[in-house]
C-alpha cells in the first residue's frame, strides 16, 4: 500500500512551526563539519617550499655549504633544486683544501645528489604539513596527491553503504553513527605516526563524512514541506556547509601545524552528541517500513510543539498494515530495473560526476593560483554564498531542467574563457576561476534536491547514494585532471569545461518534478523525455 498523500495528510502542521525550525537548523549544524574536514587537505598536504637538508655537523665553510645547494634553470632564471644537491665529499674536500667557491671553482660543474639526509622545508607559511612532516616530495611526491585520493575513495564507498544502510535502517541512527565515525578517526588521525596509518584513518573519515551529509539531507527532504523543503536542500544545507568551509582557512592561518589544525577542526564534533535527543526519525521511512503507530507518534509530537490539534488519525488508510511487515521495500537493483528509472539513474550519474570534478578541481587548486592560499581559499568559500542564494531563487521558481542545465552550461563556458587569459593578468584569471566556481556551487546545490524529488522514498537514500558515488569518482579523479596542467596550462579547464557544457544539455533529458509531490513508490515517478524517430519529444510512464 502506497501514501501519496502524505503532504496532505500532515498539512496540519503547518509549514513554518516551532517544529520545523528546530530541525532545519540542527540539521544545518550538523552538516557544518562537512565543511572544513571535507577539504581541510588544502592545507594539511600542501607543499611547501624545500631543498635538500644540509647536516649542521658536516665541517664545511658557510660560502661552501651555501653552494652546495644546487640551482636548476638556466642562468637568467634559476631556482633552488628541490630534489638534488651537490656532491657532499667534493664539497667537504674543496673546503678543507680553503678553496672559494665563487672563484677558485666552476660549482655547476659540481656532480649531484639525491636529498640523502632529508629537506629543509619553508616555515613562513606553515609550521608543519603531511609534507613536511613524511618527506612526501621529490621520489614520493605522488604521496600527496594520493591521500586526497584515498579519502575520496572512503567518501565513495560511504556513498554506496550508507544509502543502503539509511533505506534499512533509518535516517537518524546512520546520521548518528556516521557523524561519531568521522569525529572519532579524525581525532585519531591527529595522532598518525606514519603516512600509511594517517591515509588508513582518512579512508574511514571519508566514509563517514559523505554519510552523515546524504542522512541528514534526505532527512530534512522528508520532514519538512513546501517552500521550507526547498530553503533547506538548496540554501540550506549549502550555506552551512560554506559557513563550514569559510572556517578553515581562518583555522588554518593561526594554526599553522597539521595536527594542532585538525584537532580544533575535530572538537566541535563532539557538540553534536546532544542532537540526538532533539532530531526525530523520518516519518515518511517509518511509514515506509510499516511503522505507522511511530510516524503518528512523531507528528502528534511535532504538533504538540507548534501548538496545533492533530486528527485523531493520521493515515486511517495504513492502521491495518502496522503489524503486518513492512508498506514495500526495494534495493539497490530497483535504480535499474525497469528503463524510465534506469535511464534516471545513468543521466544523473553523469551530471554529478561532471559537476564534482569542476567543483572539487576548483576547490582544490586554491593553492596553486597567484596570491594568498589563506585568501584565496576564503574567496572560493565566500562565492558560494551569493551562488547558493541564486540556486535558491532558481529553485522556487525555474523548472529543475533548466536549472540544472543553465548552470553547468555557466560553469562549463567560464571555464573555456581561461585559454583565452594571457597569464600576466592573473587577477582577471582569478575572477573567472571564482566565477566557474559560483556556477559549480549553485548546480551542485541544485542537484542534490532535483534528484531526490526523482526518486520514491524508500529509494531515496539509495538513489543519492549512487549519484554520490558518482560525484566521488569526479572528485577522486579532480587532482588528476589538474595533473595535465603541466603539460598545458590549459587543458584541465577545456576538458572540465567541455564535460560540463555536455551535462548541461543531458540535464534536458530529465524529468521534470516542479510542482509534483515527493513520489512514494516506483510507478509515481516522473518519466524521462526521449526524442523518437518523428523527431519530436514525448513524456512516457514506463
Amino acid at each position: 500500500m502506497n501514501f501519496p498523500d502524505y503532504d496532505d495528510k500532515t498539512a496540519f502542521l503547518g509549514d513554518w512551526g516551532r517544529f520545523q525550525k528546530i530541525v532545519f537548523t540542527l540539521l544545518c549544524l550538523s552538516i557544518t563539519p562537512n565543511g572544513f574536514l571535507g577539504l581541510s587537505m588544502v592545507f594539511l598536504g600542501d607543499t611547501p617550499a624545500h631543498y635538500c637538508l644540509i647536516p649542521a655537523d658536516l665541517n664545511i665553510t658557510d660560502e661552501w655549504r651555501q653552494a652546495s645547494v644546487a640551482l636548476d634553470g638556466d642562468a637568467g632564471d634559476s631556482r633552488v633544486s628541490k630534489c638534488s644537491r651537490h656532491r657532499l665529499d667534493i664539497i667537504q674536500n674543496y673546503s678543507e683544501r680553503g678553496l672559494n667557491p665563487w672563484v677558485d671553482v666552476n660549482v655547476s660543474t659540481i656532480p649531484r645528489e639525491n636529498c640523502l639526509d632529508g629537506w629543509e622545508y619553508d616555515r613562513s607559511t606553515y609550521i608543519s604539513t603531511i609534507v613536511s612532516e613524511w618527506d612526501l616530495v621529490c621520489s614520493d611526491d605522488w604521496k600527496a596527491p594520493l591521500t586526497t585520493s584515498i579519502f575520496f575513495f572512503g567518501v565513495l564507498v560511504g556513498s554506496v553503504i550508507s544509502g543502503q544502510l539509511s533505506d534499512r535502517f533509518g535516517r537518524k541512527i546512520v546520521l548518528f553513527a556516521t557523524m561519531a565515525i568521522q569525529t572519532a578517526f579524525t581525532l585519531i588521525q591527529v595522532f598518525s605516526p606514519s603516512w600509511l596509518i594517517f591515509c588508513l584513518l582518512y579512508f574511514i573519515v571519508g566514509i563517514g563524512q559523505i554519510s552523515n551529509y546524504m542522512a541528514a539531507f534526505v532527512l530534512g527532504m522528508e520532514i519538512l514541506s513546501g517552500s521550507v523543503r526547498d530553503i533547506f536542500s538548496t540554501l540550506g544545507v549549502g550555506l552551512f556547509f560554506s559557513v563550514g568551509y569559510m572556517i578553515l582557512p581562518l583555522g588554518a592561518y593561526f594554526l599553522r601545524d597539521w595536527r594542532m589544525l585538525l584537532l580544533a577542526l575535530t572538537i566541535p564534533g563532539f557538540f553534536y552528541i546532544p542532537l540526538w535527543w532533539f532530531i526525530p526519525e523520518s516519518p515518511r521511512w517509518l511509514l515506509s517500513q510499516g511503522r505507522v503507530k511511530e510516524a503518528e507518534a512523531i507528528l502528534r509530537k511535532a504538533a504538540k510543539m507548534n501548538r496545533v490539534q492533530a486528527p485523531d488519525v493520521i493515515f486511517p488508510q495504513l492502521q491495518s498494515v502496522e503489524n503486518t511487515g513492512k508498506l514495500q521495500t526495494y534495493n539497490l537493483f530497483d535504480l535499474v530495473k525497469s528503463t524510465n528509472i534506469r535511464c534516471i539513474t545513468v543521466l544523473l550519474c553523469v551530471v554529478w560526476f561532471t559537476v564534482s570534478v569542476g567543483y572539487y578541481a576548483l576547490s582544490l587548486n586554491t593553492s596553486n593560483l597567484h596570491g594568498s592560499i589563506y585568501i584565496n581559499c576564503l574567496l572560493a568559500a565566500v562565492v558560494e554564498v551569493p551562488a547558493l542564494i541564486m540556486a535558491w531563487l532558481m529553485f522556487r521558481c525555474w523548472p529543475r531542467r533548466l536549472c540544472l542545465s543553465s548552470t553547468f552550461s555557466l560553469g562549463g563556458l567560464v571555464l573555456l574563457m581561461l585559454h583565452f587569459i594571457p597569464e600576466d593578468l592573473s587577477s582577471v584569471f582569478i575572477a573567472l576561476v571564482m566565477f566557474g566556481k559560483f556556477a559549480f556551487t549553485a548546480a551542485f546545490a541544485i542537484a542534490y534536491p532535483a534528484s531526490a524529488e526523482l526518486y520514491p522514498t524508500g529509494l531515496r537514500n539509495s538513489a543519492l547514494g549512487i549519484c554520490s558515488m558518482s560525484s566521488r569518482v569526479g572528485s577522486i579523479t579532480a587532482p588528476y585532471f589538474l595533473y595535465l596542467g603541466s603539460y598545458y596550462r590549459s587543458l584541465p579547464y577545456i576538458l572540465i569545461g567541455g564535460l560540463n557544457v555536455f551535462s548541461g544539455l543531458l540535464c534536458l533529458l530529465l524529468p521534470e518534478s516542479l510542482g509534483f509531490p515527493l513520489p512514494e513508490a516506483i510507478s509515481h515517478m516522473q518519466t524521462v523525455v526521449r526524442c523518437k524517430k518523428r523527431h519530436h519529444c514525448s513524456s512516457t510512464r514506463l
